[in-house]
């Protein structure tokens, strides 16, 4: 790698510090795991050497990362904006990362079905975190109350519904591609089976 591209050689060189220190080690550690002096990992950190593929091939291996995320660039669209689905009082955030995950934030009003034929199963994996109040999941033939700030992650071939005990509660979920068409599958059923209004 070359000086020339400034902004991407000083990206680099502050990540490769950030992650020395977030492993907690010293310039000495790192530079023992690399199999580098330390004298020359200080002046890659400090930009005073210049920045060498080979190099960075063995400090990617030595910091448990790889050569790709050690490179790569900060992307533009960093805050994203929810889609707002008011016919099920979600918001819901696509991640970036993986095309398939979805964030959902839920505001839930009322207990959950006391109908076990109401719970859904499908692929996938779920994991929620209760924001405020409290929730109540049905998870096969267990009962689980979940308290503010308590999550919970279940495979979603179980069957399983959630509701409020004693309130409103608000929830954050995180759905895989499966569970998240599984829920959209179920919401479909659901409003093809309500009556008429």
């Amino acid at each position: 790698m070359t000086q020339d591209n400034g902004e991407l050689d000083s990206l680099v060189r502050k990540r490769i510090r950030a992650l020395r220190v977030a492993q907690g080690w010293s310039l000495e550690e790192l530079a023992t795991r690399a199999k580098v002096s330390q004298s020359t990992l200080s002046r890659i950190e400090n930009g005073q050497r210049r920045l060498a593929l080979d190099q960075l091939v063995v400090l990617a291996r030595a910091l448990d990362t790889s050569l790709d995320q050690l490179v790569e660039t900060a992307t533009d669209d960093v805050v994203s904006n929810p889609m707002i689905d008011a016919a099920h009082g979600q918001m819901r955030w696509p991640l970036k990362a993986d095309p398939g995950m979805t964030v959902i934030r839920q505001r839930l009003t009322g207990p959950p079905p006391d109908n076990p034929a109401r719970m859904r199963a499908h692929p996938g994996r779920e994991w929620l975190v209760v924001l405020s109040g409290t929730a109540i999941l049905l998870l096969g033939n267990r009962r689980l109350r979940i308290e503010t700030n308590q999550a919970a992650e279940f495979p979603t071939m179980l069957p399983h519904a959630i509701g409020a005990e004693g309130g409103p509660c608000e929830l954050l979920g995180i759905f895989d591609r499966d569970a998240r068409r599984g829920h959209q599958r179920g919401e479909d059923a659901e409003k093809a089976n309500r009556p008429a209004t």
